[in-house]
């Protein structure tokens, strides 16, 4: 806090006249799976975001990120996207989202600092856009409640971004708990905060530094007739959360999906386990079962890798190191570790939630994926953190 509000003195030679932080985040399970109104598991976590603001007495826009020594201009007559923006592109959204909704806005200092750069993927471009939404209110005074801020975000990326698939990203930072996950049901537009209750566990996010590179176009499986398909396996049950699971049996599956060619097939049956490992995890979650927990998560990343083609060598071996920290790596039932891929887009991160012991261990692997694979992995100690607030 004091180094944003040095940051802002130092560059505009004037106080903020309000701050906001938003959490970082990650997502567990599901993130690929929201164009099928199936669940998304997140977690909020300790990578804050400031986005500290002070009024100007014109229309112009100044925006300073102090951890890349970044400056950018705008002004509120051209609220457009523009690719040389980059991060205050995040802020340019929100303050267009309150302006096509018929709130007005002045000319604005903007400061935004984060010690993790939005290109890394955990949720730091949702959290500037989320704080930014809640600083702009404070400041102007906007009569708006929660789901009213939500609206004005949703509009930014709708209208500015030209994206939708951001349900789960905004729950998680503005609901969030602390000690809690998020559950975002797209079927029901709606989220639950689930409790994180392992006792004994680290949880660590690794930017494994890979170049990302997309292997194929998921546009291409964001496809109307594929949700028809999908909805043609989803049976209704009251004891499951949700109300629905997939078909499980594989003569209904092939039958149903026999009209796709083989690599739509595998990345349908993908979303399909994909739904059942969040529940999976959920059902762990509720009864404090490390094991369950970790079974899905450790299941799910083995089924990005082999069905949705999103893992790289990298990836896969830090993860095979997470799996060798247990004392019986090839049991498979009872897994006191787990980890798998994530991040932004096709991901070159991995969460972990590992033993506390064994996160020295851990960290020499990453010593040795360094002289192996060439590239220094950058690991974070996170906690699961409370939602946007003022500050």
């Amino acid at each position: 806090m004091e180094q944003v509000l040095e940051a802002h003195q130092k560059e505009y030679g004037t106080k903020p006249d309000v701050v906001a932080v938003a959490p970082g985040r990650f997502h567990l399970i599901g993130e690929h799976s929201w164009f099928f109104k199936d669940k998304t598991l997140s977690m909020a976590v300790n990578l804050p975001v400031y986005v500290a603001l002070s009024r100007r007495s014109d229309t112009n826009l100044r925006f300073y990120f102090p951890q890349m020594d970044d400056h950018k201009r705008a002004n509120l007559a051209s609220l457009k996207f523009r690719k040389e923006d980059k991060w205050a592109n995040a802020v340019k959204s929100i303050i267009y989202g309150f302006s096509s909704g018929g709130f007005d806005c002045g000319g604005l200092n903007v400061t935004v600092s984060s010690g993790v750069q939005p290109s890394a993927g955990f949720g730091i471009t949702t959290a500037i856009k989320v704080a930014s939404a809640w600083a702009l209110k404070d400041l102007y005074g906007f009569r708006c409640t929660r789901n009213e801020l939500l609206q004005v975000i949703e509009r930014a990326n709708r209208l500015y971004f030209g994206s939708t698939n951001y349900k789960a990203d905004n729950f998680t930072a503005i609901f969030s708990k602390e000690n809690s996950l998020v559950l975002t049901d797209y079927a029901r537009n709606d989220y639950e905060t689930i409790p994180f209750k392992f006792k004994g566990k680290t949880i660590l996010l690794t930017d494994a530094r890979v170049p990302r590179i997309t292997t194929w176009n998921e546009e291409s499986l964001l496809q109307p007739e594929n949700v028809l398909l999908l909805g043609e396996l989803k049976e209704r049950r009251s004891n499951v959360f949700g109300g629905w699971r997939y078909e499980e049996s594989g003569t209904e599956r092939s039958e149903v999906l026999s009209v796709v060619n083989e690599d739509t097939k595998r990345r349908l049956v993908c979303i399909m386990n994909e739904h059942k490992f969040v529940l999976e995890a959920l059902a762990g979650l509720q009864d404090n079962d490390f094991a369950s927990f970790a079974r899905a998560v450790n299941h799910s990343h083995e089924n990005l890798r082999d069905s949705y083609d999103i893992s790289c060598p990298e990836v896969d071996w830090i993860l095979k190191r997470v799996q060798e920290l247990d004392e019986c790596p090839d049991d498979l039932r009872t897994p006191v570790n787990c980890g798998r891929i994530t991040g932004k887009g096709f991901g070159r991160c991995t969460y972990s939630v590992l033993r506390t012991e064994d996160v020295p261990k851990y960290r020499e692997k990453l010593q040795d994926y360094e002289r192996i694979f060439g590239f220094k992995a950058v690991c974070y100690e996170v906690k699961p953190a409370r939602g946007v607030h003022l500050l």
